[in-house]
């Protein structure tokens, strides 16, 4: 459970997303114990928004927690594996977290506004004006950088995981740079980072 709570409504929510995202069957052991990744996915990214902001919203903390709810239910695969496919995806879970989530908030007494709010901030349409899109873009980097980079950057050519770093970079806050910069990285990951950041001169 996050850290800050606002009371019965918002506990039921989190234990809800949290029961969506259990039935995931990919598992990755955390601490020697086997868990569902999404929910594993949901916890860890709720740890990155409190640690970027010091009092999040209510909203900001349904967003994080919901942000890839059942999100297995939709593999890559089920898209090109090109560019214009991978973005087709990527739009289409976003519209699929936020349909999921919706009635979930609903049945748990959360007003429209609040419901709106939310779904504002897991379909980023408000990023990157909104501190609190910010916010969100800044976990899910992260995140990336602690749990995910080393799967992709094995599967991936370099000169792409190079440009797939770069971008990221240029989407997350001077705050969230200063966290992936402190950020512990196994010697061949830490390099992949460093040329990515500080490219040659021509």
């Amino acid at each position: 459970m996050p850290q800050r709570s606002f009371g019965p409504r918002f506990e039921k929510a989190i234990a809800a997303i949290d029961a969506a995202n259990a039935e995931d069957p990919r598992r990755i052991e955390v601490d020697g114990e086997s868990v569902p990744y999404e929910l594993f996915y949901a916890r860890r990214l709720t740890e990155w928004i409190e640690r970027l902001e010091s009092d999040p919203s209510e909203p900001l903390l349904l967003a994080a927690r919901g942000l890839h709810l059942r999100r297995w239910t939709i593999p890559r695969d089920t898209y090109p594996r090109t560019r214009a496919g991978y973005l087709a995806w990527k739009q289409r879970l976003l519209e699929f977290h936020a349909q999921e989530l919706r009635p979930i908030l609903a049945s748990c007494g959360y007003p429209p506004e609040t419901i709106e709010r939310v779904t504002e901030l897991v379909l980023r349409t408000t990023f990157p004006e909104d501190p609190e899109a910010q916010t969100i873009e800044d976990a899910v980097t992260l995140l990336f950088l602690e749990h995910q980079l080393d799967d992709l950057a094995s599967r991936t050519e370099h000169k792409k995981m190079v440009r797939i770093l770069r971008r990221a970079w240029r989407k997350i806050s001077p705050k969230a740079r200063q966290f992936a910069g402190e950020m512990e990285l196994p010697p061949h990951l830490r390099a992949l980072v460093e040329e990515a950041l500080n490219p040659p001169r021509p």
